[in-house]
């Protein structure tokens, strides 16, 4: 059932352009990801039906493709994984090169700012490299700190700290 569920929402997202453009993924590149939420959703889907045909019918050759299936999941698991530690160095880095791209956060679209200051508010956060610096001038409301173990105080102000500092 998941499985039809992800394939059916990826498959719709994919075909309709006004979801597409809603959600700005034409200029984003998320497509791609689009693509592979679409494939993860087939294979789930068919992985599911190999396990149901064969527990009811018990044919051990749809069981052991259901096995096989989910054996070759785990193994992908565990290499993403390895090389998501491998590579967190590096994924950091572009990360943070594309978060200084976007700075001052100010100068973004309203609707970007809407975003980030419901996900800043959310998340007892502000900014994304250097906390409220990120946004120049005109620090939001979203990043006025109420909790004192999150804040930095500056010129008797307290604002939340940067994503990064929080999680990277």
């Amino acid at each position: 059932v998941c499985g039809c569920i992800i394939l059916g929402v990826s498959i719709w997202i994919r075909v309709s352009k006004n979801v597409q453009q809603e959600l700005n993924m034409q200029t984003s590149g998320m497509l791609s990801a689009v693509d592979l939420m679409i494939a993860v959703g087939a294979i789930i889907m068919v992985l599911g039906f190999f396990g149901c045909c064969g527990a009811i019918k018990e044919s051990r050759c749809l069981l052991l493709l259901f096995f096989i299936g989910l054996f070759l999941i785990l193994a992908l698991q565990i290499t993403a994984g390895v090389l998501g530690i491998v590579y967190k160095p590096k994924i950091e880095a572009q990360l943070t090169q594309t978060f200084k791209e976007l700075i001052p956060l100010s100068s973004q679209p309203g609707d970007f700012q809407q975003s980030l200051g419901t996900v800043q508010k959310e998340n007892q956060c502000c900014g994304l490299v250097e906390g409220y610096k990120d946004w120049g001038n005109k620090v939001p409301s979203s990043c006025d700190c109420v909790t004192a173990d999150s804040c930095v105080t500056i010129g008797g102000k307290s604002y939340y700290k940067a994503v990064k500092e929080l999680y990277i």
